[in-house]
């Protein structure tokens, strides 16, 4: 993790960096809060991966001597795949375009579709396969 978050603290230093320079030269004032704003969401990130890696053992990705074949062996614990965050993505961006355009006839359909997909994201059923078999 310690890689991860050398890669924010750069980025961070930079939009910082960036927004100074900015601010000197432009005088403007939103690209300035712009820049700082995301410098400071970069640094929120950096010191999250900061502190997870003071409390995860170190990975061959941390080590500069490590060998390809140290990586090697099971990476992790992925979910199982599924299409409801696709429904939920389609039905929150209908919500956000009725509401653009106030269509409340939409907004109400749209709200049900996205309590719908939510319904479905949180109960659905995946088949383990059975140890005993």
């Amino acid at each position: 993790m310690k890689v991860e978050a050398r890669l924010f603290d750069v980025t961070t230093a930079f939009f910082f960096l960036a927004a100074i320079v900015y601010g000197f030269w432009s005088k403007e004032p939103v690209g300035i809060v712009g820049l700082v704003l995301t410098g400071g969401l970069s640094l929120i990130i950096g010191s999250y991966f900061h502190f997870v890696a003071r409390r995860v053992e170190r990975r061959p990705e941390d080590n500069p001597d490590a060998e390809i074949s140290d990586g090697a062996g099971e990476v992790g614990f992925f979910s199982a795949g599924s299409y409801w965050p696709v429904g939920i993505a389609a039905s929150g961006g209908l919500a956000a375009v009725s509401l653009a355009f106030w269509q409340v006839w939409l907004l109400v359909v749209a709200i049900v579709l996205v309590l719908l997909t939510v319904g479905g994201l949180v109960f659905e059923y995946h088949t383990r396969p059975n140890a005993t078999d």
